[in-house]
């Protein structure tokens, strides 16, 4: 272990938590920084499940209290029951189709370039979306209905694309099928809960054998910023969607993603 090493942990950890819920794609923002500052083999994979959990947790820690009120209410309460069940409902297609694909994916899609035009392709999304002015129905994720829930997991499974961004596909999905921005973005980071800790679950277990214990402390910083970074972004953006539209994510995906193009052609 050495400076370097350290510095890229730090500079991954806080890519990873800065855009893992803007809706701008941590995984294609991952690709791109880990071939520019050479970051990569069997040992970066493991260590990008490390920022993952370091991400998600401080999703977990942030929304505490709803997560403690849905945890003892699951069994008696009617509402805790169903906002469980929306979210099982709605975990499952992206669930699905990643571990039916999950080879297919990585081995032909984990590229700048495919990462380069589905910044560019979600970012026209996101801009046609914004003029559609679709109906609001829903301003509250409890209420939220099956067939509702149902469909913002179809549109997760978008996201296994990389530079899709699991984020901005569920939250447009979430405004496309009736929710609010602030629900829809709410829904996005509870939505983040079982489909992260289940890919970092399946991650760990792929790669588990490429994990060299004198790195720990490596793993340790990568996580640390990750998880405060995370909270920086994910504070930000609640503040931010309830008085302004996702046109800047969308003008920063296309710009991004056509520099991303010029520079790897």
């Amino acid at each position: 272990m050495n400076l370097v090493d350290y510095l890229q942990a730090v500079i991954m950890g806080i890519v990873e938590g800065i855009t893992e819920f803007l809706p701008i794609s941590s995984t294609g923002h991952l690709i791109i920084t880990a071939e520019l500052i050479g970051f990569e083999g069997p040992m970066a994979q493991i260590f990008e499940v490390a920022i993952q959990l370091g991400a998600i947790l401080s999703v977990c820690w942030l929304y505490r209290q709803k997560i403690g009120w849905v945890l003892r209410g699951a069994g008696t309460d009617r509402a805790a029951r169903g906002f469980v069940f929306n979210l099982a409902l709605a975990f499952i297609p992206a669930a699905v189709l990643g571990l039916l694909f999950h080879h297919q994916i990585t081995t032909y899609l984990f590229n700048p370039v495919t990462v380069a035009w589905a910044l560019i392709a979600g970012g026209i999304l996101i801009l046609a979306v914004e003029r559609w002015h679709v109906p609001v129905h829903v301003v509250e994720i409890e209420v939220i209905d099956w067939r509702q829930a149902l469909k913002i997991g179809c549109a997760q499974t978008l996201a296994l694309i990389p530079g899709t961004s699991r984020s901005a596909a569920t939250i447009i999905g979430g405004i496309l099928f009736g929710l609010s921005r602030q629900a829809a973005t709410e829904f996005s980071f509870f939505l983040a809960i079982p489909i992260m800790f289940a890919a970092t679950g399946f991650e760990l277990y792929e790669n588990l054998a490429a994990f060299d214990a004198r790195l720990i402390g490596v793993f340790a910083v990568g996580f640390v910023t990750a998880f405060a970074s995370a909270l920086l972004a994910v504070k930000f953006l609640v503040r931010y969607v309830a008085h302004h539209s996702f046109r800047v994510f969308a003008w920063y995906r296309i710009g991004f993603g056509s520099l991303v193009l010029w520079y790897y052609h």
